[in-house]
């Protein structure tokens, strides 16, 4: 494989990933709105707050899978 044809695949894949990356961010809660739903009297059951707590935890691996690979193709591509 040429190098040109390398540095285009992963430049492609570095898109992917910062799309990718900003979507999930954007789909995560912010602190604060966790708080502010149990002081308001959320009507948010035991089980529906296992859900988003789940939710929440699968979105904050995702964050750091997809930026852990945004990373280290950032590096390489440089290195290239």
């Amino acid at each position: 494989m040429k190098m040109g044809t390398l540095k285009l695949v992963l430049s492609i894949v570095e898109v992917i990933a910062c799309v990718f990356l900003t979507v999930v961010v954007l789909l995560q809660q912010g602190a604060r709105q966790g708080l502010s739903g149990s002081i308001a009297g959320g009507a948010d059951t035991f089980f529906g707050q296992s859900k988003a707590s789940n939710m929440q935890r699968t979105l904050s691996r995702l964050t750091t899978a997809i930026g852990v690979i945004f990373v280290v193709i950032a590096v390489v591509m440089n290195c290239i």
